[in-house]
């Protein structure tokens, strides 16, 4: 039997380990990926750390990796018009008797040397997208994108603010700028995040301490407040906060996860105002091939937000940089 390198969870332990295991063969509707690139996001430092446990693994062990890009290497039966050494990301879950399975929490990941996938969560990665930039779409990009899009329904020349400019937040600033938000405000206490959030397309950053927060956000809106507010962080505090410079009708889109209770501080406020909080996980299917053909077109430019490529060997590295923010990194990649 053929063997692979792939970086495997322990659940009952928590113990990462890169380990050889047996390489997986396609079978009906399944095609066989070779891994290119692998992003770490902070739901595999929460697996890690306890904080998030798999619903429907089978086992007591997983690869992990839910953003991955790689080429066709084998093909199962009936894996339609797939060929070999075709350039493909894979969707972050596959549909299983109406419920959605994460890959790498669910059911094995992309860290590791090849991944199966089905037939139908595979898109077309075209050459002018290299694989490292691919690889992060079907989170760190295209979850943001679903909260402006489809959870927010943020419109052009609407104001929003954005709290917590890491690997999601970031791309939720760009993302906002490219739909026409204005002005798109970027809230963070760490002044690297501040620039970051510039450099992506803020119109204003703010630290979350200022305590003129509230009136420059007035400001900038002209008295009306935000007409939608994204936690990327996940931090009780946050979206208190947040829902104080929320304008009428304002939504509050609840992103980064936590397990603290949210309290609306001044509840008549919020029913007179008749503004929403919305929780919102992933992104539906459509939004991964809507991106890439946004960046192969020109209107979107992930370069920036790969800040370091690695071997597998250093995953433990990578989710423990990731955690306390050292070098201050968008998304790191695995490379086999």
């Amino acid at each position: 039997m053929a063997r692979m390198r792939a970086v495997r969870l322990h659940l009952p332990t928590r113990k990462l380990s890169v380990e050889e295991v047996e390489r997986p063969a396609p079978g009906p509707g399944q095609v066989l990926i070779k891994v290119e690139a692998a992003g770490v996001c902070l739901s595999d430092v929460h697996l890690i750390d306890g904080s998030l446990t798999p619903l429907y693994l089978p086992g007591e062990s997983v690869t992990l990796g839910h953003e991955v890009a790689g080429t066709v290497a084998e093909l199962g039966e009936d894996a339609g018009a797939w060929q070999v050494g075709d350039r493909v990301v894979l969707q972050a879950g596959e549909k299983r008797d109406g419920i959605t399975w994460t890959r790498g929490v669910d059911y094995d990941g992309g860290w590791a040397e090849y991944a199966l996938a089905r037939k139908d969560t595979l898109i077309r990665l075209p050459e002018s997208i290299p694989f490292e930039q691919g690889s992060i779409i079907p989170d760190a990009v295209s979850t943001p994108w679903g909260a402006i899009t489809t959870t927010g329904q943020v419109r052009p020349a609407e104001p929003v603010g954005v709290w917590g400019v890491g690997g999601l937040g970031a791309h939720g600033v760009q993302l906002l700028r490219a739909i026409g938000a204005n002005p798109v405000i970027a809230v963070d206490p760490s002044p690297a995040a501040r620039e970051r959030a510039l450099a992506f397309g803020a119109d204003l950053v703010l630290d979350s301490a200022d305590p003129e927060l509230a009136a420059r956000i007035g400001a900038a809106t002209a008295g009306a407040g935000l007409a939608a507010a994204f936690d990327f962080a996940g931090v009780p505090a946050v979206r208190e906060q947040a829902m104080t410079v929320l304008g009428a009708h304002g939504r509050l889109v609840l992103v980064g996860l936590t397990d603290q209770p949210l309290t609306v501080a001044d509840s008549v406020r919020f029913s007179y105002l008749q503004q929403q909080i919305l929780g919102h996980y992933g992104s539906e299917e459509s939004a991964v091939p809507q991106l890439i053909s946004l960046a192969a077109g020109g209107r979107l430019d992930f370069s920036r937000s790969v800040s370091e490529v690695l071997p597998l060997e250093r995953a433990a590295e990578a989710v423990e940089r990731l955690h306390t923010k050292q070098g201050n990194p968008i998304r790191l990649i695995l490379k086999p």
